[in-house]
């Protein structure tokens, strides 16, 4: 008998404890998940853990090797870049800003796509009609290219890229809210809490919504990888923030100018954005194993 089973006949598990339960059998998740926790302890205590002013320039400092490299030293252990800013501050504030903007971003796109996706959900004939062949040609977009056509419009800078990013990740929030919307209205719990007399709202609020929270975790972190490569993408190609901002598409844009000389300016950057896709994608894979194995037991 698994251990799970055993853990399941003696205690009897909670929905979230058995979904916790199997996400801790995939090792794989669980590495991810230790390493998502590790960017956010550096986007929380940046400040206190950068040892310089990402921002500051020492003209006696250019292209310092790394500490690992022949000639490297402690006090720059990652290296300096072609304006002699130390480079582990600088990809400790770019985690920072790619990391925390993705997060509030897409806390702002599922608040807004489960709005309207519970609307859509619950309307029905023409309108529902429209918004479904209206999201099936969005969807068909990358948001990579729905981010570009909005900065077009809005102009450059990493405000205007935070709105059009949030912009482009509504559409699938609003397409898995809908969905799931639809498949719950049609289920007893929901027939009987309208039978009772239960307004279209309070049967969203009240009998739908609060079972959507697995369905959005697992959609939230893919949004989440999503919005990092789009913030990084943008800074890359100067639509983003702009020099000398602390962002690591920006500081990949700027070290590809040295990448000869200087590896480390662009390999640096580019393994954090790496790591933190890594990471969120291997989660993300775990929650819906997890819920996968849940729901089949």
């Amino acid at each position: 008998m698994s251990r799970f089973k055993l853990y399941q006949e003696e205690f009897h598990p909670s929905p979230l404890q058995h979904t916790w339960i199997e996400f801790k059998e995939n090792h794989l998740a669980v590495g991810g998940f230790c390493c998502f926790l590790f960017f956010l302890f550096i986007i929380l205590l940046c400040p206190l853990l950068a040892p310089f002013d990402p921002l500051m320039q020492k003209t006696d400092a250019i292209l310092i090797p790394p500490a690992w490299e022949a000639n490297g030293g402690i006090v720059n252990v990652f290296g300096t870049d072609a304006l002699g800013r130390d480079l582990l501050s600088r990809v400790m504030y770019g985690c920072r800003m790619t990391f925390g903007i993705s997060i509030i971003l897409v806390l702002i796109a599922m608040f807004i796509g489960v709005t309207l996706g519970a609307v859509a959900g619950m309307s029905r004939g023409v309108r529902s009609s429209v918004v479904n062949h209206t999201l099936d040609s969005i969807m068909a977009i990358p948001t990579l290219l729905i981010a570009i056509i909005i900065i077009a419009i809005l102009g450059t800078g990493l405000v205007n890229s935070m709105w059009a990013i949030a912009l482009a990740l509504i559409p699938q929030f609003i397409h898995q809210t809908r969905d799931f919307v639809r498949q719950e209205r049609k289920k007893e719990y929901v027939m009987a809490a309208k039978l009772d007399g239960a307004t279209p709202f309070q049967l969203v609020t009240r009998s739908i919504l609060p079972n959507m929270g697995e369905m959005l975790v697992v959609q939230g972190t893919l949004a989440l990888s999503i919005a990092i490569l789009d913030i990084s993408a943008l800074g890359f190609l100067n639509l983003g923030a702009q020099a000398p901002s602390p962002e690591l598409g920006t500081m990949l844009s700027e070290g590809i100018e040295v990448a000869y000389i200087a590896p480390w300016s662009i390999a640096l950057p580019g393994g954090a954005i790496f790591l933190m896709m890594l990471s969120i994608n291997l989660v993300g894979d775990g929650l819906r194993s997890a819920l996968r194995s849940r729901l089949l037991h």
